[in-house]
């Protein structure tokens, strides 16, 4: 599994906490009747040639749902505004070089081992094949990780659990509590993390309520399935979309600052400089 030199890795741990207040928003979002998004308005740099086999690429999971209305794409989730943007911030504010384009990849795709961390976005109805649970298994037993968001109220929760215990029959997640490593490794965050969607936010809601009947736990909450070793290697934010922070921040000014700023961009990079140093 390629991974960033050492020297990469040790300056990601100890990253300028460069503030993002001030700094020119990117790009985000395209629905609404909006066109799809156009690659050249979103940022984009040359790789140094000593980092061409040494970078930090995004790598976003393919996957088969169930459900109306988008019935199988529900992999597609704040695609590809969402990835563009959180690369181009890793880039800006940390010591990594990283691709800015991403990938997408199935967890059945034998390059998926070049690459130490995976994302899953909308995962509340996925559907995994007993080739990608075999997959997924194997990846994460050897030290790939992966995070796993937006999905929202207990019904979608108890379907994720059940994938994965068919991953992980004898492993059962654990929640996070405040004070593990994650939420304090480069930035130290505390409070409620908890990001809406843009549009749940402009209705005055910190919940995503189409999603479901929260059974009075609207809370976010931060699962983990662990190793023999006590490693985490899949972190799923339930009650959050932590992606949209990423997707949709040159939206709105205010959102930006409550969420890009404040959560998901923070978090994002607490999770990656986890994910890369254990």
């Amino acid at each position: 599994m390629k991974r960033p030199s050492i020297l990469t890795l040790a300056a990601a741990v100890t990253l300028s906490l460069i503030a993002v207040v001030g700094v020119a928003q990117f790009q985000g979002g395209r629905r609404g009747g909006r066109p799809r998004p156009d690659r050249s308005s979103y940022p984009e740099w040359e790789i140094e040639e000593e980092f061409q086999h040494d970078v930090f690429t995004f790598a976003r999971i393919q996957y088969d749902s169930w459900g109306s209305g988008r019935r199988g794409a529900s992999w597609r989730n704040d695609f590809p505004d969402c990835d563009w943007n959180f690369s181009a911030r890793l880039q800006e504010l940390t010591s990594m070089q990283v691709d800015p384009n991403g990938v997408v990849l199935r967890l059945t795709d034998d390059k998926l081992f070049d690459y130490p961390f995976i994302y899953m976005s909308n995962v509340g109805n996925m559907s995994l094949s007993e080739p990608e649970m075999e997959g997924l298994r194997r990846y994460l037993l050897n030290g790939g990780f992966l995070m796993a968001d937006d999905f929202w109220a207990p019904a979608a929760w108890r379907h994720v659990q059940a994938e994965m215990k068919q991953v992980f029959p004898n492993i059962k997640p654990r929640e996070l509590a405040a004070d593990h490593e994650i939420f304090h490794n480069v930035y130290d965050l505390h409070g409620k993390l908890q990001v809406p969607s843009i549009f749940a936010w402009r209705q005055g809601d910190t919940f995503e309520y189409w999603h479901g009947d929260p059974e009075g736990d609207p809370d976010p909450h931060f699962w983990g399935w662990f190793d023999d070793r006590g490693n985490l290697m899949a972190l799923f934010c339930h009650n959050n979309d932590i992606g949209d922070g990423w997707e949709r921040e040159g939206e709105n000014t205010e959102f930006f600052h409550t969420y890009s700023e404040r959560v998901s961009y923070p978090l994002g990079i607490n999770i990656i400089t986890y994910a890369m140093t254990h």
